[in-house]
């Protein structure tokens, strides 16, 4: 193909930054960009099905990068996107897409990654777990701020920040406190503000702010404080349709600040409380601080857990390690599963989890004493580092008081695993970490995955380790997006 030359496909999937797909002459096209649609109206990037027109913008030999000039005939799937942002702030690449549609999109896609770079067959792939509350749902909002004083979305692939005054997937608090911020901004200048975090519980009604700034002092942080704690409160007290007022009651109960990766509280209290319940009915609290990772989608995450305690399937006197753990909640949750279901066999189970974020780790140990477990142990540090000292496999080091790199000892040493539950972030695990769980020899790995590629990748390693691939079932966590979530279980041969 050459630069500039029209050609005509039919897009076959989306990828994850929400480029199209498609093949021309056995060639892979990538396509991005929008245009109108055929009656004229809106402006839309190309999905799955649509016949479509594109132009060569480089060529190699067996892949085109393309953009999109014209859609020739429309997508059965195709549905009008709601948000006026769509396709600009980065964010909802499937705006244009039904949610049946998505679906069933992003289950072929977990097993042709599966496939493709797990080295798998035929995996077992299980119906997607769909949300069933598909707006407002994230409780965490991460606003980028703009040279102009904008509060928004990164439009993609650019470092221009798009200005959002709504977005169908963030919660109200988190809205009105950009809008506060973007009023702030207005008579403050130089304020050295990059990013604004919003945090809400829904269970508790209890929201946090986190600010980063290139400023270790924020001028005028006392009025947006004020402004802030004002936004909230009014959430509560706005009449609704009915003429009476809102059943979500908000309470802007911390707002931090971060500068250069250290983090200070400004006002109110270091940490927030979630409060969910799962579906045996029992009410689980979670404490959040600025910098400790939480689920952003709460109804989604409870069947994420759920399933990822049937894969785990605890009878009680197992040890459980919860690696890359955060604030703990994974472990937590399958403790209280098997203290519903099996009491008399739940005090002789452990679990020892492993983080890198120390914030995160004083969560999960309060966590715990906030849920009346104490038969956890949450260790500060890298898991592709813990897990092979407490094992044994290698050594520990620490830096003395005259800055001397000296060996230390491990705070646990684990001679027994039974279960593995592996939470990495996107970048999947390190194998330094994939092998020490190998030598752990558990009779089973439970892999909760952000990232369907680098899952398969990891998956592949544990295959030829000696583990086999037993069946994964995807959850919808992010609605909208590219993303999903995966669960997986792997058992030892």
């Amino acid at each position: 193909m050459d630069k500039n030359q029209i050609i005509e496909l039919t897009v076959e999937d989306m990828l994850d930054d929400g480029r199209a797909f498609g093949r021309y002459e056995g060639c892979a096209v990538f396509v991005s960009g929008g245009c109108a649609l055929p009656d004229g109206s809106g402006a839309a990037g190309a999905v799955p099905g649509d016949r479509i027109r594109a132009r060569v913008l480089k060529s190699k030999k067996s892949s085109a990068e393309a953009a999109l000039e014209e859609i020739l005939a429309p997508s059965a799937d195709r549905t009008l996107a709601e948000c006026p942002y769509a396709g600009k702030c980065g964010g909802c690449s499937m705006q244009e897409l039904s949610y049946d549609a998505q679906l069933r999109l992003k289950r072929e896609q977990v097993r042709a990654k599966l496939i493709r770079l797990g080295g798998l067959t035929d995996p077992q792939v299980n119906d997607i777990i769909g949300a069933d509350n598909l707006r407002y749902y994230r409780n965490k909002a991460v606003f980028a701020v703009g040279p102009h004083g904008e509060v928004g979305f990164v439009k993609g692939k650019s470092h221009f920040v798009i200005d959002i005054d709504d977005c169908m997937l963030q919660s109200d608090p988190a809205m009105v406190c950009a809008d506060a911020l973007r009023a702030f901004l207005r008579s403050n200048r130089n304020t050295g503000i990059t990013q604004l975090t919003v945090r809400t519980a829904f269970g508790t009604g209890e929201v946090m702010a986190v600010l980063e700034s290139e400023k270790k002092e924020i001028p005028g942080i006392e009025t947006l404080v004020e402004m802030f704690d004002d936004a909230v409160y009014s959430l509560s007290n706005d009449p609704d349709e009915q003429g009476g007022t809102q059943e979500q009651f908000y309470t802007l109960e911390s707002v931090a600040a971060i500068h250069r990766g250290k983090c200070r509280i400004i006002a109110g209290k270091p940490t927030i409380t979630e409060e969910v319940t799962s579906d045996n009915g029992s009410t689980l609290s979670f404490e959040i601080s600025p910098q400790s990772f939480y689920q952003v989608n709460p109804e989604q995450m409870i069947r994420l857990y759920d399933k990822a305690a049937e894969y785990a399937d605890l009878k009680g006197g197992e040890t459980v390690l919860d690696l890359y753990c955060g604030a703990g909640t994974i472990g937590i949750w399958l403790l209280d599963q098997l203290r519903n279901t099996a009491p008399d066999a739940f005090d002789n189970t452990h679990v020892i989890g492993i983080e890198s974020v120390k914030p995160a780790v004083l969560d999960a140990n309060r966590n715990s004493v906030i849920n009346g477990l104490i038969n956890t142990r949450y260790i500060c540090g890298k898991a592709e580092e813990e897990l092979p000292g407490m094992m044994g496999l290698a050594k520990l080091y620490k830096w003395n008081e005259v800055n001397e790199r000296v060996e230390r000892e491990p705070e646990i040493r684990v001679a027994k695993v039974d279960v593995a539950v592996l939470d990495p972030p996107r970048a999947g695990c390190d194998e330094a970490l994939l092998n020490a769980v190998v030598t752990a020899e558990p009779e089973r790995i439970v892999y909760v995955s952000c990232d369907p590629g680098t899952l398969a990748r990891d998956i592949k390693y544990l295959t030829d380790k000696g583990y086999e691939f037993i069946e994964c079932t995807p959850v919808d966590q992010f609605p909208w997006t590219t993303h999903c979530e995966v669960t997986t279980l792997l058992k030892r041969l």
